[in-house]
């Protein structure tokens, strides 16, 4: 079996936790061959249930404890621990790589990391683990999954060649590295030089580098200095190259871990820029557009004015939003990835060297500009979508003006209907009154007809004479009587 695939090697941790990783050591030969504890801890999804019975989750049996504890406690205990910074002996030479996954893609990348185990021999990390290390044999693997992509990292004791001339990926099949899941966002080589390693002069440098620009930069107070050009070179691949003055072996791991965290953040940061970058001219037509709508407002003449107007303004509208929604994500995490990177900048400690670039200044001068432009990419966004908001909200108030003033001509128009019709229905009821009182005195000529012709002694036309008075009056006084019953039982009635 090939070096490559050494079946010896074995696991190192699996989701592992480690009690010192923060901890500055002194210089001293001991405290150089110490290395950081690393403890194991099982990653099984624990029970959910806010405050588990007594046998479960942590039982007191297990624990010790007199009380019930939350079935996540050791858990958010660990998490502290979870990515330990690794131990590396200078020299040595790492290769880093950050791709890009799908959520589509993440249990072929899982089965993908499942299968590089299996070549080796080595035992293979938990379902869902975030974090996963194992010594390989001829090379320390490491492997991160955070919420978007997942890191590699192999490091590879150095044979003492030239830097930059073999790379810990060459131990790696390339089969492997060909079908890997998803896409490459960053991918780098690092050389790290120890202490009984001469310096590379200008022209070694340029060699290294292959005369692109360098930057550089003293870093952990002048225990280590760094070089790189920040650019793809011949191999596709970015370089730095890291000489120990001073660092032991923990410390080496941490400097380590600090400087591939800041490259690998650096570059899913910029992914944003090309997104802002699209968006400019869009967002600049949009913002012409609404202008126009706006100057337009004071000269809207009738209803067709405003649904024109309001038909422009929900096409802003939605064109807006879709552009908010698709690049929400990529700004939010754009902010999280410039923030690890200011905070890993930090934590290096770097200073001048010499006439170089220092890496501090040109992430100032490079990356925050381009911050800088998402940031403003973003805000525009937002600002559009409240012109847009306050725009509708004010064809909104004109409209509701319009409908006011129409909604008065109507209430005007029928309270004049109103009273017409009142008047109308007193002529009727007039008619009504005189009409009844003809047909009752009829009746009554009737009546006093059929008593004459009975044989009483009545003067026919005398007493017809006197009933019409009489019926008038008593019509009258039983329409206005029912008109007034009406409308008592109406005003009494409660409004729905």
């Amino acid at each position: 079996m090939s070096a490559e695939a050494r079946p010896y090697s074995s696991e190192i941790a699996l989701q592992t936790t480690s009690t010192s990783a923060e901890s500055e050591l002194p210089d001293t030969p001991a405290a150089q061959a110490e290395t950081d504890p690393d403890e194991a801890f099982d990653n099984t999804e624990l029970d959910d249930r806010r405050f588990p019975s007594s046998g479960e989750g942590f039982p007191e049996s297990v624990t010790g404890l007199p009380f019930r504890v939350h079935p996540r406690r050791e858990e958010l205990y660990n998490e502290l621990h979870a990515r330990p910074f690794p131990v590396v002996q200078t020299p040595a030479r790492v290769s880093r790589l950050a791709v890009l996954v799908p959520e589509a893609d993440r249990q072929r990348e899982f089965a993908h990391l499942q299968n590089l185990c299996q070549r080796y021999g080595v035992n293979m990390p938990a379902e869902n683990c975030s974090f996963y290390q194992a010594d390989f044999g001829s090379f320390q693997f490491r492997c991160g999954r955070h919420m978007e992509f997942v890191t590699y990292t192999f490091i590879r004791p150095d044979s003492g060649d030239q830097p930059f001339t073999s790379t810990a990926l060459e131990l790696i099949p390339q089969d492997w590295l060909r079908n890997l899941p998803g896409e490459v966002v960053a991918a780098f080589h690092i050389e790290m030089l120890d202490t009984a390693q001469s310096a590379l002069n200008r022209e070694q440098l340029k060699t290294c580098f292959e005369g692109q620009r360098l930057i550089s930069g003293s870093l952990m107070d002048g225990d280590a200095t760094v070089w790189s050009a920040f650019r793809l070179h011949g191999d596709g691949f970015g370089r730095f190259l890291i000489h120990n003055h001073g660092l032991n072996n923990n410390q080496a791991g941490r400097l380590l871990q600090r400087l591939v965290e800041m490259e690998t953040y650096r570059l899913m940061a910029l992914l944003a820029l090309p997104e802002a970058r699209r968006l400019g001219p869009s967002l600049q037509e949009v913002d012409r557009k609404l202008a126009a709508i706006i100057a337009s407002a004071a000269d809207m003449k009738d209803h067709a004015d405003e649904r024109k107007m309001l038909t422009d303004l929900s096409q802003l509208a939605a064109q807006v939003e879709r552009w908010r929604t698709n690049t929400n994500y990529r700004f939010s995490a754009m902010r999280a990835y410039y923030s690890l990177v200011m905070k890993r900048m930090d934590e290096l400690r770097e200073q001048q060297v010499e006439n170089y670039f220092t890496i501090g200044s040109f992430l100032e001068r490079r990356l925050t500009p381009a911050f800088n432009t998402c940031e403003s990419i973003s805000e525009r966004l937002e600002d559009l979508a409240r012109r847009i908001e306050r725009a509708g909200d004010l064809l909104q108030t004109r409209v509701d003006l319009t409908i006011e003033a129409q909604n008065q001509s109507l209430l005007s128009s029928m309270d004049r209907r109103g009273k017409l019709q009142m008047r109308l229905q007193e002529t009727v009821e007039g008619l009504s009154i005189a009409a009844i009182s003809y047909y009752m005195v009829s009746l009554m000529k009737i009546l006093v007809g059929a008593a004459y012709s009975a044989g009483l002694p009545v003067n026919k036309d005398l007493i017809t004479g006197l009933s019409v008075p009489v019926v008038v009056g008593l019509v009258w006084w039983l329409t206005h009587r029912v008109k007034k019953a009406i409308m008592k039982a109406n005003n009494s009635e409660p409004d729905i």
